[in-house]
C-alpha cells in the first residue's frame, strides 16, 4: 500500500469515527440540506457568515458513509474562518482534486489535508460521497432556494 493511500484509510476512519463541527448549529443564518440517494448519505449544513462574507462557525450533521462524514468534517475545518470566495475556490480545487485522472499528479500546496481524497479518483462511484458536503456548502453561499441538494 502506498503511503498516500495508508493515510487516507487513517484520515477517513479518523474523521468518521469522531467528526468535527459535527452537529446542529444553533442560529445558524444559513442552511442546506444534501442528499445522495445512490448510498443514502444525508447531511446538513449549517453556516454563520458575517456581513464581511467571513465565514466564522459552521457544523453539518446527518448520515452518511465514512466518506461522506469525513470529507464534511475535513470541509468544515478547512472553510472555518475563511471568506465565501475562499470556500468556493476551495471547492473548486477539491472538486478538481477527486475527478481528475488517476495519474495527474497531487499539488499539495495546493490541497494540503485534502490530498487524502486523491484516492476517491480510483472509486468513481464514491465521488458523489465525497462532494456531497461540499456543493451543499456551496450553495448555501450562493443562497440558493432549493429545498435540497442532491448528488444525482
Amino acid at each position: 500500500m502506498t503511503e498516500l493511500r495508508e493515510l487516507y484509510q487513517q484520515v477517513i476512519l479518523d474523521h468518521n469515527r469522531n467528526p468535527r463541527n459535527f452537529g446542529a448549529l444553533e442560529n445558524a443564518d444559513r442552511h442546506k440540506e444534501g442528499y445522495n440517494p445512490l448510498c443514502g448519505d444525508h447531511l446538513h449544513i449549517y453556516l454563520n457568515v458575517d456581513g464581511e462574507d467571513l465565514i466564522t462557525d459552521i457544523h453539518f450533521d446527518g448520515s452518511g458513509c465514512a466518506i461522506s462524514k469525513a470529507s464534511a468534517s475535513l470541509m468544515t475545518q478547512m472553510v472555518k474562518g475563511k471568506t465565501a470566495q475562499e470556500a468556493r475556490d476551495a471547492f473548486e480545487r477539491f472538486q478538481s482534486l477527486v475527478t481528475s485522472e488517476m495519474d495527474t499528479p497531487v499539488d499539495l500546496e495546493e490541497v494540503g489535508k485534502l490530498a487524502v481524497f486523491a484516492g476517491v479518483r480510483e472509486f468513481p462511484m464514491r465521488v458523489k460521497c465525497a462532494t456531497l458536503a461540499w456543493h451543499t456548502m456551496k450553495s448555501a453561499l450562493d443562497g440558493k432556494h432549493d429545498s435540497q441538494i442532491t448528488t444525482e
